[in-house]
């Protein structure tokens, strides 16, 4: 087993090719070793791609077989590129360009506007909805809130569709999207919304895409420089391109096949933007003869949380559950995740404050923990739980980093000390770059203890001690470094948008926790209704509502909690039932039917499920381990003792002659459920938590022999 590292931004850079490949197992290896033709790289959660892929491109370097000038790897989100070209630069690659889709469009934008189209180029509309709200109001078509910002999204699918307004109406019912207005209402704004921005010489995100792809079609000699510059390309998270992405994609490449390629189909949760796992799935189709490299180790997450992430993906169905990869974690064991029902949302919400605390108080750090949930409007509830505990937390979405008035005051103060250089009687007698921003921003107010209490004081407090942890760890990785170089890393990092950690509980939902991770995960609110998700009526779209749960479940490294409540208010009626995907995973709870469409599962009648109760004492069960042994943890056992140690004899000669470790064959609360239930037939068997199907058929003879007292295979001990 491998424990699992929590990874620095910056690491110790690597001082050979050689080196490069240390630490690599043998899947990475084989990654980081493939360097020519097409490459497609299957990778599940946690199972360390950016690390393969980083080490790829540096190996390539440093080995002499690529320039790094001429490596473009692009990504999806600003921090994903920050930490790719933090990784680089300590892997001594430095020069390779590490951008989103959108950032490499628009920096070769600015640079052949002239030459293609001449004159000055229009300016950049970073938040389109007011644009959207106007041209609403041009069409005499009121628009609310929600209105606004779901006929906004219609028009960003348009255009990575590379759908014009006339032709939204139709594309978007073939495309089956559920339009919040008149089809011909959001065609007639989406038309009316282009003219405004070329009344005002303005353009959006997607026209940056669209105008490259424009200027390198129409212009052969642009795009053959580009070519020429640009020769090696690699694409993180290439389940979520979208159309207009891949062409700009097949612009760059022209007829050339040196393309290396990442992604996990079983990760496809942005549809409803344009995005496909198709080019993924499609890819040996394009490049019969691209090499394929499956990664399926994880070393984010515990064994007990990889086996519920399996478990969601068996039951999935389509295409990408076709392709889905069998994780193998190489974490020691941990605990089981927990199950947690509630009354009311108040109540979960209390529920879910009071576990943070406890957890926190066990020496969880607050920034290693977090709450996902479905849609934004949930958080409120969980905001207000655990200010009333007294627990930090910060909104991932909310008020970008470097965009706070705290850390703009001390990115000054340290750019004033930075220029001072030795000239500042603040920094005369301290050593190290650590010390000196502390000492930096100790004058603007901050202090190294952090202020009782939670509210916006606290949260001001964290943000600062975000940037001295980003400043520690720069430090670790480049000995030497000074002032100045902080200051010119903390504006790379805010021109990228790449902020450090905030260390407070994250709130945040399923789609923005996409490519993080944290020691504990509670996922809340996880009915049927939301998660899946009313609207999702079709068999693809309650399958990627699937998805989003299963990229919930692989953001907890150790601690993972799923919870629901009965009712939205207390005293309200108790009609709400878990998620259906939790069907056959949670303790207590029947596997899911495989057949019939969505539509006609959704129609049929489903039986009540009454909660679990203790069997000793009749109180309502929720914890994962009681519900094994269907009682309270502290109600007396009945357990057979002798029964139990024949079953962890036993269990220990499978593993051994398995080579697995001995929960996997059974946890020790299963054995328990055992010895106190001594089954006598199979279907008895079966009924306890943690001997599912596969684990009846394997070992099912021999633990009944066992409990009747007989060696397995059936021979009784006393004629052996």
């Amino acid at each position: 087993m491998t424990a699992a590292t929590h990874p620095s931004s910056f690491s110790a850079a690597a001082d050979s090719a050689d080196a490069v490949l240390l630490g690599l197992d043998p899947e990475q290896r084989e990654v980081a070793t493939s360097l020519r033709g097409p490459v497609c790289v299957l990778a599940g959660a946690g199972t360390g791609k950016t690390r393969a892929i980083t080490h790829r491109i540096a190996y390539g370097v440093r080995s002499g077989q690529l320039m790094p000038a001429s490596v473009l790897a692009v990504t999806f989100t600003n921090r994903a590129a920050g930490e790719m070209r933090g990784r680089l630069r300590a892997l001594g690659a430095e020069g390779v360009q590490a951008r989103t889709f959108h950032s490499a469009a628009l920096r070769q934008l600015h640079y052949f506007w002239p030459r293609a189209i001449g004159g000055e180029m229009p300016r950049l509309l970073e938040r389109k909805i007011q644009f959207v709200a106007e041209a609403g109001a041009r069409c005499r078509i009121r628009l609310d809130r929600g209105e606004l910002r779901d006929v906004t999204g219609e028009i960003e699918w348009a255009k990575v569709t590379q759908t014009v307004p006339a032709d939204y109406p139709a594309s978007a019912l073939k495309a089956g999207r559920e339009a919040p207005r008149d089809m011909a209402e959001i065609a007639q704004i989406y038309g009316t919304y282009e003219q405004l921005k070329r009344d005002r010489g303005m353009i959006d995100f997607e026209d940056v895409l669209l105008l490259t792809v424009g200027i390198l079609q129409d212009r052969h000699d642009i795009a053959e420089q580009i070519r020429a510059q640009y020769q090696h390309f690699v694409v993180d998270e290439y389940q979520d391109v979208s159309p207009l992405q891949q062409r700009l994609l097949d612009l760059w490449l022209g007829e050339r096949d040196s393309l290396c390629v990442v992604g996990d189909a079983s990760q496809t949760i942005y549809s409803f933007t344009g995005a496909t796992p198709d080019h993924l799935l499609n890819f040996r189709t394009r490049y019969p003869h691209a090499s394929v490299v499956k990664l399926v180790r994880d070393y984010r997450s515990t064994p007990q949380v990889v086996h519920l992430a399996n478990g969601l993906l068996n039951q999935a169905k389509g295409r990408a559950a076709e392709h889905r990869l069998e994780l193998v974690s190489q974490r020691e064991g941990g605990p089981d995740p927990v199950y947690a029902e509630y009354a009311d949302e108040p109540a979960e919400a209390e529920g879910v404050a009071r576990r943070i605390r406890d957890l926190i108080a066990a020496g969880v750090p607050a920034g290693e923990i977090a709450v996902l949930f479905r849609i934004n409007a949930q958080s409120e509830v969980y905001e207000q739980a655990l200010a009333d505990a007294g627990v930090p937390y910060q909104l991932r979405g909310a008020e970008r980093f470097f965009e706070r008035q705290e850390i703009q005051k001390a990115i000054l103060a340290l750019r004033g000390a930075a220029r001072s250089g030795g000239n500042d009687p603040l920094l005369e007698d301290l050593v190290g770059l650590g010390s000196q921003v502390r000492a930096v921003l100790s004058s603007t107010g901050w202090t190294t203890e952090p202020p009782a209490g939670s509210g916006a004081v606290r949260d001001q407090w964290e943000s600062v001690a975000a940037l001295v942890r980003l400043a520690e760890d720069f430090a670790r990785s480049r000995p030497g470094a000074t002032l100045a170089d902080l200051v010119v890393e903390l504006d790379e990092r805010k021109a990228a948008q790449h902020a450090p950690t905030v260390q407070g509980v994250t709130l945040a939902s399923l789609h923005a926790a996409k490519g993080l991770e944290w020691d504990a995960v509670f996922l809340a609110g996880l009915t049927d209704g939301m998660l899946p998700i009313t609207y999702a009526k079709t068999d693809d779209q309650v399958e990627e509502e699937r998805r989003l749960l299963y990229v919930g479940v692989t953001r907890a490294r150790l601690h993972l909690t799923l919870s629901w409540a009965l009712s939205r208010a207390p005293g309200g009626r108790a009609s709400r039932r878990p998620s259906r995907f939790l069907n056959g995973l949670r303790p207590g709870s029947a596997a899911p039917s495989r057949s019939g469409s969505a539509g006609e599962r959704a129609a049929r009648p489903r039986s009540r499920r009454g909660p679990a109760l203790c069997r000793v004492c009749g109180r309502t069960l929720t914890e994962a381990g009681e519900l094994k042994l269907m009682r309270c943890e502290d109600c007396p056992s009945d357990m057979d003792a002798g029964l139990y140690e024949r079953l962890r004899e036993w269990r220990a000669a499978q593993a051994d002659q398995q080579g697995l470790p001995a929960y996997c064959v059974f946890t020790d609360k299963t054995l328990t459920a055992i010895a106190e239930a001594s089954p006598s037939e199979p279907g008895e068997l079966s009924m306890i938590s943690g001997v599912g199907r596969r684990k009846l058929d394997r070992y099912g003879a021999d633990v009944l022999a066992i409990c009747a007292g007989q060696e397995p295979g059936g021979e009784d001990p006393d004629d052996a």
